[in-house]
């Protein structure tokens, strides 16, 4: 069993950074996929990056791009999210999720575990 743990969401006024941690535990990390996703209130849940664990190969959604940064630390078997510039419409719940085995991926179904999720809110 996997366990992922959420970490860093909070309030904060537009233009400013937040940096999402996500702990996992119960397995060797040495091929996951992990992905952020996140959910606005009323929409459904949306792709937001990925990063293969051994190759560093990243994938990001167009609305984050040139912003976000997602990121790990092997050693400690984190993956990070760095948000910068951040505006109202990146308001939700943001969930960290692992893919056991195959590449990059977009879609809510290709992951396997998931966190419960921390709330990122910013302000106008």
């Amino acid at each position: 069993q996997v366990q992922l743990v959420e970490s860093g969401g909070g309030l904060v006024q537009a233009g400013g950074s937040l940096r999402l941690s996500c702990a996992a535990s119960g397995r060797t990390f040495s091929d996951y996929t992990m992905a952020w996703f996140r959910q606005a209130p009323g929409k459904e849940r949306e792709f937001v990056a990925t990063s293969r664990w051994i190759n560093l190969n990243r994938y990001y959604a167009d609305s984050v791009k040139g912003r976000f940064t997602i990121s790990r630390d092997n050693a400690k078997n984190t993956v990070y999210l760095q948000m910068n510039s951040l505006k109202p419409e990146d308001t939700g719940v943001y969930y960290c999720a692992a893919r056991l085995h195959g590449d990059v991926g977009v879609l809510i179904r290709e992951y396997d575990y998931w966190g419960q999720g921390t709330q990122v809110t910013v302000s106008s």
